[in-house]
């Protein structure tokens, strides 16, 4: 799989609900102070709807990880307000070559304003120009807001609860 030419170019400005406008571009490694300002600025529960549990601080490791990318099996997109990161959509390849799994947060102040599904939009086109058929996520089912976002972006859907988790198979042919 290659990255050809998504329909969107990776660095934008997009108006959100709100009338605010936020550049959403590709992350890069040299994001990595700004990220782990981002995480650290958010809410307990905002971090436990992310991970399912508290993780109020990144490691180093981790920090390196989220920030280096290959731009096809592993992509981030960063929405940035100013010098700020204010929200962050991603996607990795599974085990499996043409599906990956995607994953998102936005910063508590910037909820509820069409971010995410921005967000999702940014990592469905790139995700397509590089082939893949699926992309799969998990959220909390108490998690409605993100639930609202994977079902407006308007691809077929299929979902599986079980304990308190919603996995989502969202079709990208």
């Amino acid at each position: 799989m290659t990255h050809e030419s998504a329909s969107r170019p990776p660095g934008s400005e997009v108006c959100l609900r709100d009338g605010s406008v936020v550049f959403v571009r590709e992350m890069h490694r040299t994001d990595a102070t700004a990220l782990v300002r981002f995480h650290e600025g958010l809410s307990t529960e905002t971090i436990r709807m992310r991970y399912f549990t508290g993780h109020p601080h990144l490691s180093q490791a981790e920090t390196e990880r989220l920030t280096t990318l290959d731009h096809c099996h592993r992509q981030a997109f960063v929405a940035v307000s100013g010098d700020e990161i204010v929200g962050v959509g991603r996607y990795e390849r599974t085990s499996v070559e043409d599906v990956a799994e995607v994953a998102f947060v936005v910063a508590d102040a910037w909820q509820g304003k069409g971010l995410g599904a921005h967000l999702l939009s940014f990592v469905i086109d790139w995700a397509r120009s590089c082939g893949y058929r699926l992309l799969t996520a998990s959220t909390l089912a108490t998690n409605r807001a993100m639930l609202l976002v994977f079902e407006g972006a308007g691809l077929p859907m299929r979902k599986n609860v079980e304990s308190g988790v919603v996995d989502i198979e969202m079709s990208l042919v």
